[in-house]
């Protein structure tokens, strides 16, 4: 059924009307990771040529981790250009989710390394975003180009949180990918907070103020038995 409704949809209609009226390079442009309590939030911007084959070309939220990986290899073999954008966890508590994630679309529209005419944007338009764009609610699911853009972002970022997951194996990342899952939180609650942990996010936060109560409260107790010790 939904394969259905995926058929039925002109994935090419927005890049059409931009070809009417007078633009010739258009990228897709989406985000993956603006949600997870860990990890880099990544953008990616692709221009497809037009009309070209989008079979299994979707939005990545509607794939299977299997299906992903073929539309990725897919849009690297056919696109005209493919830029992504990676902000880390500490710049993401620097200026806010929302705000990295613009960053990262801008960081992804240069790494393509030719003039973009315009950008079509999954959401809503971006305030003083520095390139011509059209902001399209879930525009991953009505365009071919951003549908691809949200390939290459998801399966980047789970590629970066599975290579976090050798690094801190305790966290559980290449199952969850950083989202808040309950399992992440129980882990949080055992192991605190590491390096890759967005530290603004409240989860975070309330880990690593638990934590430090626990340190304090076992420094105290250890003062407290030296003290007993001592009496005795």
């Amino acid at each position: 059924m939904r394969q259905n409704k995926v058929n039925a949809i002109d994935l090419w209609q927005f890049e059409r009307e931009a070809l009417s009226n007078g633009y010739s390079i258009i990228a897709g442009v989406d985000e993956a990771g603006r949600g997870p309590l860990a990890g880099p939030v990544v953008a990616a911007a692709v221009i497809l040529p037009f009309e070209c084959d989008t079979k299994g070309i979707f939005d990545s939220k509607q794939l299977s981790g299997a299906a992903r990986d073929s539309a990725f290899r897919k849009i690297h073999e056919s696109a005209i250009g493919i830029g992504v954008g990676i902000i880390e966890p500490d710049e993401i508590d620097r200026v806010n989710i929302l705000q990295a994630t613009y960053n990262a679309m801008r960081a992804a529209i240069r790494e393509i390394n030719q003039k973009v005419d315009l950008c079509l944007v999954d959401g809503n338009p971006i305030p003083k975003f520095g390139f011509a764009h059209r902001g399209i609610v879930k525009g991953d699911a009505k365009s071919a180009s951003i549908a691809a853009a949200s390939i290459i972002a998801k399966v980047t970022r789970d590629r970066i949180m599975c290579e976090y997951d050798d690094v801190y194996p305790q966290y559980g990342f290449a199952k969850h990918k950083g989202y808040p899952t309950e399992e992440h939180i129980a882990m949080l609650s055992i192991h605190g907070i590491c390096k890759i942990h967005r530290r603004s996010f409240g989860p975070v936060a309330r880990a690593e103020e638990e934590k430090r109560v626990w340190a304090q409260t076992e420094l105290l107790w250890d003062k407290e038995e030296n003290v007993r010790h001592q009496n005795t």
